[in-house]
């Protein structure tokens, strides 16, 4: 970035000057560089500020506007050094590689003849960076520093001069500058020339060399001009194709950027607000080519289903239940992915106490309902937490999506885009706590009464979970985890709930593992189940198996004894009949009625369950996604005009809600005249020979 420093300079005798107010002005960054324009000679001199730099990265760049100078630009580097801080010599020598790294520059590299020339940095860094010296040229300054008595000096000086030691390509020059008392005469610069060429042409051994041209400024210029020349001739094709591309990467940047507005104000502000309100309608709905509102949302959900099922009831037929696998499902091979925490385990002992407890006036052979209405509460009473987790989440995917659409429609007048985003916000706050109040009042619809009209399904899971426990007592010892998983105990608080965890796998002994048949040769009643937990989803995360049980296996249906006892039955008359209705024929259980209450509370959560997850749901876009997408046009323009109202000044008001971004303009401003600047390069380029 280029900073402008001082006025235009036309008298050259103030170039001294301003040089010096600048390069302290780059050495003081701490300073203002406004406090350098009118500080003297003496003055710049006595700054010594602690914190004033040694070096810089920032340059001090002048440009020398003459119709008949030459399209160039010299750099002068600092000097490499030995004796400072190595974090300035690294700085100083940065400076230089990444200079004369540039193919298109002819590097010049000074060398004082007051020094040896085995100890010049300059010249090794030069030959790094221009291996074949097709850039390199020396200069040799000071030569006036070597005395009569230098002689052998002078002959090596000499011997570099003409060739025979350190040879380069373009060879040496060896340059005579004035003096401090010269150049307070302010001599001209010919006679400037002059003065160096006298000086030469009496002092040997410089006198007695064939090449003359080797000598003063004049010769060294030029040589130097032919031999830019050949350099762009060389490097114009590369620069044609440079010039090329930094002119179409410009014109892309200038496209990229907005037109200047040319449309009114009023209608660009309501225009814009009706394609806003309109976008997030279609997000809302799922018509626009955004669907990620819909897809996130969705995702949300699916987690929401997951959480809601992982608190149902843990009732194991058993005691003590811990001892025993899950009764997660009424098929015995599925098992939840993720289990709250929160849920208690519950055996046959655990219901007949909660049972006791609730026996108030009942007659005898009634199960108290409070005791079906306390476990099923137990339950659902774990549904606020999910149902919260869930909103919270939808919420800020919406912040998400509105502070995209946004961007997108206001982004680029930001007046009227803070506008927008303190208009919108009431809306959003007021329809994020209309879907709380929703979200709150349907959970509390399924704490109390516990009730619902799809009686047939409930009595189907009723039976089929009756069956269930039933002939999980029957079969009691299948269910018997091993010894090592018994000792397990969960933790009160699971960390990292909600993502699956992988079981170590164990085997069970050898004669758990066979099929037997009862030893009274009862026959073996397997109820078969109808998958209604429909959780074979691929976007679920693969669920928890007790992988250290191993299943009995099943007989062939064919040949089981189930079969055999249906096959017979319908023989003698009884037809119709199913493997679920086998299990009346069996003996009442001693915990009958706690198996009742299992089967009720197990069936009744499950129906509650598919209320629940689509209840949810769909409370959130109907509260917080549609009525938001209802509402927002009218709100945002009542909120305009009672904005503009305010003001006094509608059409004024507008205008300054769609004024283009300074930044925008400056960039624009800028780019333009990059613009101008790579044509007129592609210009002298395609006229160059």
């Amino acid at each position: 970035m280029t900073i402008p420093f001082g006025a235009t300079i036309t008298d050259k005798s103030h170039v001294d000057i301003w040089l010096r107010r600048a390069q302290a002005a780059i050495l003081n960054p701490d300073i203002p560089s406004e406090q350098f324009h009118k500080k003297t000679i003496t003055e710049l001199r006595s700054l010594n500020s602690p914190r004033s730099l040694k070096f810089s990265r920032n340059v001090v760049s002048v440009s020398i506007e003459d119709p008949d100078a030459t399209d160039l630009s010299f750099v002068d580097l600092p000097g490499l050094m030995q004796n400072e801080e190595q974090e300035v010599i690294d700085l100083v020598r940065d400076l230089v590689v990444t200079y004369t790294k540039r193919q298109n520059t002819i590097i010049l590299t000074t060398i004082p003849m007051s020094d040896d020339m085995e100890n010049q940095q300059s010249v090794r860094l030069a030959k790094e960076a221009d291996p074949e010296g097709e850039r390199t040229i020396g200069i040799l300054t000071k030569p006036d520093t070597l005395g009569e008595g230098a002689i052998s000096a002078k002959k090596r000086w000499l011997d570099v001069i003409e060739g025979r030691e350190h040879r380069l390509k373009h060879g040496y020059y060896c340059v005579r500058l004035p003096d401090d008392s010269q150049r307070a005469s302010r001599l001209s610069r010919a006679a400037l020339h002059k003065l160096a060429a006298e000086y030469f042409e009496t002092t040997s051994p410089w006198s007695d060399v064939t090449e003359r041209g080797r000598f003063g400024i004049p010769g060294f210029v030029l040589d130097i001009s032919v031999l830019l020349i050949k350099h762009i001739e060389k490097v114009l094709p590369q620069l044609k194709l440079d010039a090329e591309r930094l002119l179409t990467t410009c014109l892309e940047r200038i496209a990229a950027l907005p037109a200047p507005l040319t449309t009114d104000p009023q209608i660009e502000v309501l225009g814009r607000i009706s394609a806003f309100s309109d976008a997030f309608k279609g997000t809302v709905s799922g018509t626009s080519s955004d669907k990620s509102l819909a897809q996130r949302n969705r995702a949300l959900y699916a987690l929401f289903k997951r959480d809601i099922r992982g608190t149902a009831p843990d009732f194991r037929p058993f005691h003590p239940p811990e001892e025993y696998e899950p009764f997660d499902d009424l098929e015995r091979e599925k098992t939840l992915s993720e289990r709250d925490p929160n849920v208690q385990t519950m055996g046959v002992y655990q219901v007949r106490k909660t049972i006791k407890e609730s026996i108030a006036w009942e007659l005898p052979n009634n199960i108290p309902y409070e005791a079906k209405t306390r476990l099923i509460s137990q339950s659902t009473c774990l549904w606020t937490a999910p149902a919260e987790r869930c909103l919270s989440a939808a919420n800020d995917v919406l912040d998400e999506v509105i502070e995209g659409l946004i961007e997108v429609h206001f982004g680029r007048f930001k007046v009227l885009q803070n506008l927008i985003v303190g208009l919108i916000q009431k809306d959003i706050e007021k329809c994020k706590s209309q879907a709380h109040i929703a979200v709150k009042e349907n959970l509390e619809i399924e704490f109390t009464p516990k009730y619902t009209q799809n009686t047939h399904y409930l009595q189907s899971l009723r039976e089929k979970w009756l069956c269930r426990y039933k002939m999980g007592r029957r079969k009691a010892q299948e269910y018997k985890l091993p010894a090592r998983a018994q000792k397990y105990k969960p933790p009160a608080k699971t960390p990292g709930y909600g993502h699956p965890t992988k079981v170590k796998e164990h085997k069970l002994p050898a004669k758990v593992q066979e099929y037997k048949l009862p030893a009274d040769n009862a026959p073996s009643m397997e109820c078969q189940w109808d998958d209604f937990l429909e959780e074979n989803q691929p976007s679920q995360p693969p669920p928890v198996i007790y992988s250290h049980f191993q299943p009995v296996p099943s007989r062939p249906v064919e040949s089981s004894p189930e079969s055999l006892a249906l096959d017979y039955l319908s023989r003698a008359g009884y037809k119709g009949l199913s493997i679920d209705d086998l299990a009346r024929l069996l003996p009442l259980d001693e915990f009958e009625d706690e198996l009742i209450v299992m089967a009720d509370v197990r069936a009744y959560f499950q129906v509650a369950y598919k209320r629940i997850i689509d209840h949810i749901p769909l409370t959130i876009e109907h509260s917080l996604h549609q009525a938001l997408a209802e509402r927002l046009s009218a709100s945002l323009l009542q909120g305009l005009l009672a904005d503009a109202a305010s003001r006094g000044d509608f059409a004024g008001r507008m205008k300054e809600l769609v004024s283009e971004d300074p930044a925008i303009a400056v960039k624009r401003d800028n780019l333009q005249a990059e613009r101008s600047s790579l044509l007129d390069i592609r210009r002298k380029l395609m006229n160059f020979t």
